[in-house]
């Protein structure tokens, strides 16, 4: 069914449970899968932070290659191929969630699977949802998966209601 499935990663645990979905849809599908972090470093604006720019981007890719090495280690022990990507938004005006669709495009996805925290009402609009932005560009298939906190959210709001 998939093939090349990619699974961005932020080292959240929502990111986290999504990766698990991931690595169990390619295991059962013989699927490549490609972890991917995306560092993301808004243009610097004052001189003073523009210092330590290269500490915080080294800081970023350093994260990066923890958590995609923590990946590929699962993914070993599954018995799942493929390789973990590091990708970074470009000054240009790209996003997380256009950084994704170029790295979904290069890697020639068929599944992308997210994490999502399930905000809604004032704290979406006010926090914003690179899943919502994604699935706003996305031309791939995508499967968002909630945070376990979302999941809660929702079995105790279903409880209310139906009560």
């Amino acid at each position: 069914m998939y093939t090349r499935i990619l699974a961005p990663i932020d080292g959240s645990p929502t990111s986290a449970h999504a990766f698990d979905e991931a690595l169990k849809i390619a295991r059962d599908n013989h699927a490549e899968l490609r972890p991917l972090f995306v560092v993301d470093l808004q243009p610097v604006a004052y001189d003073a932070a523009a210092m330590f720019y290269p500490d915080m981007r080294e800081a970023m890719m350093e994260e990066g290659r923890r958590l995609t090495s923590e990946a590929a280690k699962r993914m070993d022990r599954e018995g799942v191929k493929g390789t973990p990507f590091i990708g970074e938004v470009q000054l240009t005006g790209d996003d997380i969630a256009q950084r994704i669709c170029h790295c979904a495009e290069d890697f020639g996805a068929d599944l992308v699977v997210m994490g999502t925290h399930g905000r809604r009402g004032w704290r979406r609009l006010v926090l914003g949802s690179v899943a919502e932005r994604f699935v706003r560009l996305s031309r791939w298939p995508v499967m968002l998966v909630p945070g376990r906190d979302a999941e809660e959210l929702a079995r105790r709001e279903a409880a209310a209601a139906s009560d």
